[in-house]
């Protein structure tokens, strides 16, 4: 493979699309009451539930360390790929895009990281398209170039039952989190430029769900669209985002992947969880 892809474990990318498209994903680590687990192989979307209600909660998540980056990199170069793109979670949300340009910076110009201003699938869907890009044939550039062009076409908008879990975490300021508590709301957030910040508040589940369905459709616009649909410990608020955007859709929507949040965004985000990622094909 002339360009080799990397991304992060939290892309919650389904296996089958990782094996085809022969990705590489370095895990990021959570730390749950004290107990440290690499995300998607020692600790998974369970483990962070269980712990968030519980009533003793200490969570915390962690970068991989540089070293790790630069060992996956050089391995991948020792083993045929001419060049390696790497595509992470948000700079705003975590260090992982800054320790992988620290080890990018040992190899050259043969490795280039791509921030994907997002996580869940509006990471996932640049990845994927690097990744048919490389199988095409394009060289580094036009690889990232294929990464940071669907960057661009890319939307996520999410509902949290409450803001105290993206607080602790210090995701979103204490000004905001309060707001929301001091009013009974439910946030309905999204990510602009990469950052967490909250786009509408409503009264109840039910209502966040429908707002979901509105924004995501108002985010597709005219075009032909993929979607990525995330949830922790809410399968039946996923399976009516589905429902509801397939038919809102019609025609309009091609590939769908549903997925149950990982361990890292369940540690910042909190059961209940409800989000969609909305691509708009070129």
């Amino acid at each position: 493979m002339p360009v080799a892809v990397v991304t992060d474990s939290t892309a919650y990318l389904p296996p089958e699309l990782v094996r085809a498209h022969r990705l590489t994903v370095v895990p990021l680590t959570v730390v749950l009451n004290g107990a440290e687990g690499l995300e998607g192989i020692e600790t998974f979307p369970a483990d962070a539930t269980r712990v968030l209600g519980g009533r003793r909660v200490s969570v915390s998540t962690s970068r991989p360390a540089p070293e790790q980056f630069a060992r996956t990199y050089r391995e991948l170069l020792d083993g045929g790929a001419d060049a390696v793109l790497s595509v992470h979670l948000s700079a705003e949300l975590s260090g992982t895009v800054d320790a992988a340009r620290l080890a990018a910076a040992e190899l050259g110009d043969r490795v280039e990281v791509v921030d994907s201003r997002a996580t869940g699938m509006g990471l996932g869907f640049p990845v994927l398209a690097a990744a048919t890009a490389a199988a095409a044939g394009a060289d580094l550039p036009g690889v990232r170039q294929a990464a940071l062009d669907t960057v661009n076409r890319t939307t996520i908008y999410f509902y949290v039952d409450t803001l105290e879990f993206l607080r602790r975490g210090g995701r979103i300021n204490a000004a905001e989190a309060l707001l929301g508590t001091a009013l009974s709301v439910k946030p309905i957030m999204h990510m602009p430029d990469g950052a967490i910040v909250v786009r509408d508040k409503v009264r109840t589940a039910s209502r966040g769900v429908a707002r979901l369905v509105d924004l995501a459709v108002e985010a597709a616009g005219d075009a032909e669209v993929d979607l990525g649909v995330h949830h922790l410990a809410a399968p039946q608020r996923a399976e009516q985002l589905l429902e509801a955007l397939t038919e809102r859709l019609g025609d309009r929507l091609h590939d769908t992947y549903v997925s149950e949040a990982g361990a890292v965004v369940a540690a910042h985000a909190g059961p209940g969880l409800a989000s969609v990622v909305v691509h708009r094909r070129p």
